[in-house]
């Protein structure tokens, strides 16, 4: 290596900095940091000490795994009461209300209102779904109320037929604004 040659210029290496420790001082800490690098590890006699505090500490928490749970077990299993009318209705009212808001049946229903074939599959599962909609709607009632509207116009239909002078007539004495009532 080059010897660096120094100026004797103030200010080129520095302002001076000066020491106010005395070589006692420096000595005390040198020996500080060497007894701090020797004492790495854990202080002697603690690999004893150490686990039977840790032993006694977690005796009273720690719980034997082989112990079970304290809770009563039936030994008699008691018969479910039979659910009652009104109970049963309800279950089937919440039934067909998520049945007539499947995001599934919905779609499909639409596919077909457009002309798509469905597949075996799923033609099945939609008639499987309209099905038990429709039983339900019986179960509740609410399919007699549809069936007793339609049903007088279709016999009057069939009992009399009439004229094309007499269906204008009835055509425009018809009051539209009641007509979604009956």
């Amino acid at each position: 290596m080059t010897r660096k040659k120094r100026a004797r210029t103030v200010g080129s290496e520095g302002p001076a900095v000066y020491r106010e420790k005395s070589n006692s001082k420096v000595d005390i800490e040198t020996r500080e940091r060497q007894k701090a690098k020797k004492r790495k590890g854990l202080k002697s006699g603690s690999r004893h000490s150490a686990v039977e505090d840790n032993k006694q500490r977690n005796g009273g928490q720690k719980k034997d795994p082989r112990l079970g749970s304290k809770k009563l077990v039936p030994l008699i299993v008691e018969p479910k009461k039979p659910q009652t009318k009104q109970q049963r209705r309800l279950s089937a009212e919440q039934e067909l209300a998520l049945l007539e808001n499947d995001a599934q049946l919905m779609v499909l229903l639409d596919r077909i209102d457009a002309g798509e074939k469905l597949g075996a599959g799923l033609q099945k599962q939609v008639d499987m779904k309209l099905d038990r909609i429709e039983r339900l709607m019986k179960q509740l009632g609410l399919l007699d109320d549809v069936e007793e509207a339609s049903a007088p116009v279709k016999q009057s239909a069939k009992s009399k037929p009439r004229s094309d002078d007499d269906l204008l007539a009835q055509f425009e004495n018809m009051d539209f604004d009641n007509f979604d009532k009956e």
